[in-house]
């Protein structure tokens, strides 16, 4: 098990149980700025963390810590990758394996680590970018079918033929709220150029980076539109992923980015709202300069909130109320100690965030092999009271 490869144990998945009702009323109060009956709880897993904790804890090969922990909302993924296509594996050993996704990305992952290493890319040069064009949002095979695809595949696990988004999302939905979510432009960019390469060109043709990232918006904007119309009915909210900075700031200016990256990211928020799907916004790194922004823009909720970033939910709380909602802010690092007293104060100070609502306990970003079965188990208990 990956982070993203969570597939549901349903056999009916024509209804709903009264207790995933209650978890959705619960998510949907929090959200709200309500108090629920109780703070919501969910996270995102390193298959490093399943193994180990279903190790330390004695649990059955297959268990899972989603239906374990009976937690509170699911993320899922469809295939945003601009080429659908299946991994070209260029080289394989029992330790290694490196293939070119639909990105085109060349991706090195070691079994060994828990994550793998972009080592080259298809689109290597600007004028490659500007000519670049994607496979249509609205491929049936993006929702309806299984297939490669680099998010789901090539992360802290391995993956290949991951199944389809919609059939995910049937199978997970009888036990729990789940959501689906869209990569925005500087998700795309990271893994379509790299990085470095994203930087250097807006620094260098700014404007002409600019038109190309309104183009990969529109793109993607149809494709979470795609996305929501294929999960009418059956998901409960939507995440965009978006991470547009680092621990000491943001990985180009503000200007820049309210310019060509927030128009796209206020229009897949309001397209979502329009179908009645709350939206989670997750940006890692420190993000104080354009927090206000997300709020302008009617983002529901704010995720990770990385510790090590300088960010602090209580803190966020006194500076803008109920704007928004925190989804994280738990310090990983923290729960890695394994510390009990030091986990018991970290989590009961950030627990203080969600009076009057406005709060779902995860991570500052997900939960790694350095946490133990036994430090995650007494967390929830912490949080359940």
């Amino acid at each position: 098990m990956s982070m993203f490869d969570t597939f549901g144990k349903a056999t009916d998945t024509s209804g709903r149980k009264e207790n995933t009702l209650r978890k959705l009323h619960r998510l949907n109060t929090a959200l709200r700025h309500e108090e629920p009956d109780r703070v919501p709880i969910s996270d995102f897993f390193w298959g490093g963390f399943t193994r180990r904790w279903r190790r330390e804890l004695g649990l059955p090969a297959e268990t899972n810590p989603y239906y374990h922990y009976d937690l509170d909302l699911i993320v899922t993924v469809p295939n945003m990758d601009p080429w659908i296509r299946s991994f070209e594996t260029l080289s394989e050993t029992p330790e290694e394996v490196v293939v070119k996704t639909g990105y085109g990305t060349i991706m090195h992952k070691h079994f060994e680590f828990p994550m793998p290493e972009m080592r080259a890319w298809e689109l290597d040069t600007f004028d490659k970018l500007e000519h670049a064009e994607f496979d249509d949002p609205r491929d049936r095979r993006r929702f309806y079918e299984a297939g490669d695809n680099q998010i789901a595949g090539v992360g802290d696990g391995f993956e290949r033929n991951s199944p389809a988004w919609i059939d995910t999302v049937k199978s997970l939905r009888p036990d729990f709220p789940v959501y689906g979510s869209i990569g925005e432009v500087s998700e795309c960019l990271t893994r379509l150029i790299g990085q470095q390469n994203a930087m250097l060109w807006m620094g260098e043709e700014p404007e002409r980076m600019g038109a190309v990232i309104n183009r990969i918006g529109a793109h993607y904007l149809e494709c979470a539109k795609a996305e929501i119309d294929a999960g009418k009915g059956l998901i409960d909210g939507f995440v965009i992923w978006g991470d547009v900075a680092y621990k000491k700031g943001m990985f180009f200016s503000p200007r820049y980015w309210r310019e060509y990256f927030k128009p796209w990211v206020a229009q897949i928020t309001a397209y979502a709202h329009d179908h009645d799907l709350p939206v989670i916004y997750h940006g890692c790194g420190n993000c104080k300069s354009i927090f206000q922004d997300y709020i302008d823009m009617k983002v529901d909720g704010y995720n990770p909130l990385e510790v090590k970033a300088g960010m602090d939910c209580v803190e966020l709380r006194r500076q803008y109320g109920h704007g928004i909602s925190f989804c994280g802010n738990s310090d990983v690092q923290v729960w890695e100690s394994g510390d009990r007293a030091a986990i018991r104060r970290e989590v009961l100070r950030k627990l203080n965030a969600a009076k009057g609502g406005g709060y779902i306990f995860m991570s500052d970003h997900s939960v790694s092999s350095g946490v133990s079965g036994e430090t995650y188990d007494y967390i929830v208990k912490l949080v359940r009271g």
